[in-house]
């Protein structure tokens, strides 16, 4: 009986092992092995309009995702998908069990090559002198516009739907913002916008008149500030609304299809800065000027354009002159524009002894100090060049000198101003289309 007894024990522990034992082996473990993830680099696209191309290895997903956007693999694992740009974009690979893995790809863009002419709202509506500039482009002569949007009396030339410039009667249709665009477009030509930032006396008077004092820069005693620009001229870059009212334009400019947007005046009026006052300004000026670029750049770039501020010559060397630091600002731009014009600068400037009749050798220096000063913030220097006579007549050569100037420091775009849209078709050589 005892050894019948320890036999049928032996039998029980047995099963009861053998039963454990199928149930654990016998059932799948749950899978929580994520799959394997590898996204390339975004390679730059040449437009915040078009789309961000990905392409990489999800090993053993079976799906890949950028927020709404997905793709299936294919078996081997390699996807490509194409999503509206972002500063930054996450990619995320799920398998069947619903496992994921994520990476965090960059995005970038390229400009492209950009030769300008400065184009006033009155000027496009003008058939000759619209019809001159085109027959630039026709040349081959430039390859883009630079079309205003505000100009230095706050006036905004389209009919414009931001409530601010409406209400301060800002608003002049003098040419149709969309007809133009598509205008130019057709042509294959590139339109920058330019908005004069905060040289505003629409807004700057409108404010005043209607008690918001704080819009606008002020003396000491609590006037408006009083320059050689007029009695009121200049809005509180300090000041939120002023900055709205702003970047509102910028992102309406950018929606309605301006490739590029450029604030000008983007900085505080000449003079001393003891006899001005920025209410709710803290920090300095120039930190203040930078702020609002920064402020600006997502919203203009989400809404498809790309961001420039045009800037002082002197900035490079004197930023605190007109509260313009040309290392803060590029951190927030695409491309700074100085306005290098060999007429503003003084005798004997980067050792060039008279500016105005060396376009070529001052052109080149100072170009050559942008470039170190914006090195390694993201931006590239496209410049304002001079297509105008002040002490020194300028003609085909001069403006010849500036652009070979231009090309020799390794720039290949630029931007020419005349403020009558005027301009020397001799001076700027046709080059192919790109």
């Amino acid at each position: 009986m005892i050894v019948v007894g320890v036999v049928l024990a032996v039998v029980v522990v047995a099963l009861s092992a053998g039963f454990a034992l199928s149930r654990s082996g016998g059932a799948p473990l749950a899978d929580t092995v994520p799959p394997t993830l590898q996204v390339l680099p975004a390679e730059p696209t040449g437009s915040y309009r078009a789309p961000v191309v990905l392409r990489g290895n999800a090993i053993d997903a079976v799906r890949v995702s950028v927020g709404s956007v997905s793709v299936t693999p294919d078996p081997d694992g390699a996807f490509e998908i194409a999503v509206p740009w972002a500063p930054a974009v996450e990619v995320v690979a799920v398998d069947a069990a619903g496992n994921q893995s994520g990476s965090t790809v960059g995005t970038a863009v390229t400009l492209p090559r950009m030769r300008a002419v400065h184009v006033t709202a009155h000027a496009w509506s003008h058939e000759g002198l619209r019809e001159a500039v085109l027959d630039l482009a026709r040349e081959g002569r430039i390859d883009t516009v630079q079309l205003d949007i505000k100009d230095e009396d706050g006036v905004v030339g389209y009919d414009s739907q931001v409530p601010l410039a409406r209400e301060s009667g800002a608003v002049e249709a003098i040419y149709d913002a969309k007809a133009a665009l598509a205008h130019l477009h057709d042509l294959g030509l590139q339109v920058v916008g330019r908005i004069v930032a905060f040289r505003d006396p629409t807004v700057a008077a409108w404010a005043w008149r209607n008690g918001r004092t704080d819009w606008v820069v002020q003396n000491p005693s609590g006037q408006p500030y009083s320059s050689h620009y007029g009695a009121i001229a200049f809005t509180n870059f300090a000041h939120p609304d002023v900055r709205r009212y702003n970047i509102d334009l910028a992102v309406e400019a950018a929606q309605l299809g301006f490739d590029g947007i450029m604030y000008d005046y983007v900085r505080r009026p000449d003079g001393s800065l003891n006899s001005m006052h920025f209410a709710g300004l803290t920090g300095t000026p120039a930190q203040a000027v930078a702020d609002f670029l920064a402020e600006s750049r997502d919203p203009v770039h989400l809404a498809g354009a790309h961001l420039s501020a045009a800037v002082y010559g002197i900035a490079s060397t004197r930023p605190d002159e007109i509260a313009q630091d040309i290392p803060l600002i590029s951190r927030s731009v695409d491309f700074v524009a100085p306005m290098v014009y060999p007429s503003h600068w003084n005798s004997g400037e980067y050792g060039v002894a008279n500016p105005n009749a060396q376009p070529y050798d001052i052109t080149f220096r100072s170009l050559r100090d942008f470039q170190a000063v914006t090195a390694n913030t993201g931006a590239t220097v496209i410049p304002w060049l001079q297509d105008f006579s002040l002490g020194v007549p300028y003609g085909d050569n001069e403006i010849r000198a500036q652009i070979d100037a231009t090309r020799d420091a390794g720039i290949d775009s630029f931007f020419l101003w005349n403020a009558a849209t005027r301009y020397h078709a001799g001076g700027i050589e046709p080059v192919a289309a790109r």
